[in-house]
């Protein structure tokens, strides 16, 4: 857990282990200052602030720098920011680094930070973070390199949504965002549409010594059995989502090395913009309907751990064992729900979700079998990741399998799972109205006792296990496969392991 202080400096240093040398049959493939890597989908856009999934995410954060990033252990810790600092007001200062540029050479100033918040807070936005953004009530820029955010009440967690990877810092100047100016180690050199992107080093990165590789080439593995050959055989060097059968097949193989993390989790999303799923007794039966072990057994090979509560860690001050059961395996008290709700035979209706990944598909199936044994007859579709993405944004679902992680190791991190007051995503539910656990999660986000917080996030869990914005089902393992001789390069712990394509600048083969 990220403990936030009056005055918090950030550095921006990272840790850049050696790797032993392996002999590598297909070393030959392999280029001189080249990182090969397996991405698991072609990112549907690389436009800077829209959420479209953690491949995307994994090129945004090459491309462009946030005001923060998460290190090593995720902490928080400042990228264009050297310090920030929370003053007598309850306002946030940022202090930027002199030495930033962009791509095109302008210098990073306070009024770039500036004009990235009020694009991202416009009404008209499709941001990720829009309704983050408007909680400020204006942004002070002193001088060229200060920042000072005046919020509209106190919130603690406001250095932690920089480092979202959907928060990048853009140069004032752009006006396409399919080519948003960045400040990042990378650019995008080229690219062939569904296949594969390559981004070469930046010539006036701003960080001595880095990025260690000076190319990044990204093939897009859609099947994930493909992405785990193209490791094994030494296509790639590392890939992203390693398939959770093909874990141990990694870890055996002296060449390779696994670094897997739990923290992203499986739920069930809902569309509460018309009956039956915008009644919380149905979504309650749902809740009870699925046996979650199975999903971990089959969708995970053991990889996991259920969920029947809602996503807290086990072990932090914020869980609580009871609570943690608050969505038990109960088929007995679905039904009754369901009848409760005026469904006693139950009802047909769809299940959305991706062919893509096995994860998703093999979660979809588990869940509508036990949809089924309590009267929910769910038809399963199944689309490509860029069309699930688009379906989910727009609402063109009756109820969605999704898998997802807190946006950060703090409860103020489920906002983005929870919070069915902020703009549409693909990754949150459509439409539903769950005003307690709204109200709680920015009662916890303004206090800055951390026992009063932890209260009130237990308080939080009572009203979300009623209001079901969300049906957690499983922690799930993420794991990124590579090459021994690939060193620099870290997992991300819990949460954030979905925000650690941002090591890959410290990456380099050999």
């Amino acid at each position: 857990m990220t403990h936030l202080t009056r005055r918090l400096f950030l550095g921006a240093a990272a840790s850049l282990g050696a790797a032993p040398l392996l002999t590598n049959p297909a070393a030959a493939q392999a280029r001189p200052g080249v990182l090969r890597m397996g991405l698991s989908a072609w990112p549907p856009n690389l436009q800077p602030w829209p959420s479209t999934g953690a491949s995307a995410g994994t090129v945004k954060m090459l491309i462009h720098r946030r005001l923060t990033r998460f290190d090593e252990k995720g902490e928080v810790q400042g990228e264009l920011a050297s310090s920030i600092e929370l003053d007598a007001e309850r306002a946030w200062v940022f202090k930027l680094r002199p030495e930033a540029v962009f791509h095109n050479g302008e210098r990073v100033t306070s009024e770039d930070v500036k004009w990235t918040i009020e694009q991202v807070a416009a009404e008209r936005s499709t941001a990720y973070y829009r309704t983050q953004m408007q909680l400020i009530e204006r942004v002070e820029t002193p001088d060229a390199h200060t920042v000072r955010l005046v919020m509209k009440q106190p919130v603690a967690t406001v250095p932690l949504w920089f480092a979202n990877y959907n928060m990048a810092i853009v140069w004032r100047g752009s006006r396409d965002m399919n080519a948003a100016v960045g400040c990042g180690p990378y650019r995008v050199a080229s690219q062939e549409r569904g296949s594969w992107i390559e981004l070469q080093a930046a010539p006036n990165y701003w960080v001595p010594g880095l990025p260690r590789s000076r190319t990044i080439r990204m093939t897009i593995y859609a099947d994930e059995n493909l992405r785990l050959a193209a490791l094994q055989s030494g296509d790639v060097d590392i890939i992203e989502y390693v398939p959770w059968s093909g874990m141990a097949a990694v870890d055996a193989d002296p060449r390779l090395k696994l670094d897997a993390q739990m923290g992203p989790f499986m739920d069930i999303l809902f569309n509460g913009t018309r009956p039956p799923f915008n009644n919380p007794l149905v979504r309650r039966a749902v809740a009870h309907a699925v046996k979650r072990e199975d999903i971990v057994r089959v969708a995970f090979s053991g990889r996991g751990a259920p969920i029947e509560g809602i996503p807290i860690v086990e072990g932090t001050p914020w869980w609580d064992a009871e609570l943690s059961k608050g969505h038990a395996y109960n088929p007995e008290r679905a039904k009754a729900l369901l009848a409760q709700a005026g469904f006693p035979n139950g009802f047909s209706t769809t299940l959305l979700a991706t062919s893509q990944f096995g994860m998703h598909k093999d979660t979809a199936e588990i869940s509508q079998q036990y949809l089924a044994a309590i009267g929910i007859q769910a038809e399963l579709r199944l689309t490509d990741w860029s069309t699930r993405v688009s379906a989910g944004i727009r609402g063109q679902y009756d109820i969605a399998i999704h898998g997802v992680s807190a946006d950060f190791n703090d409860p103020d991190g489920l906002t983005v799972v929870l919070d069915t007051s902020l703009s549409a995503a693909h990754g949150r539910s459509f439409g539903l109205s769950t005003p307690r656990t709204v109200e709680l999660l920015g009662k916890g986000r303004a206090e800055f006792d951390t026992a009063k917080r932890v209260e009130i996030y237990k308080d939080m869990q009572r009203a979300a296990l009623e209001e079901v914005p969300v049906v957690a089902l499983a922690w799930r393992e993420q794991g990124y496969g590579f090459d021994r001789r690939v060193s620099g390069f870290v997992n991300l712990p819990g949460a954030v392991s979905t925000s650690s394509g941002a090591m890959l600048e410290f990456a380099a083969l050999g």
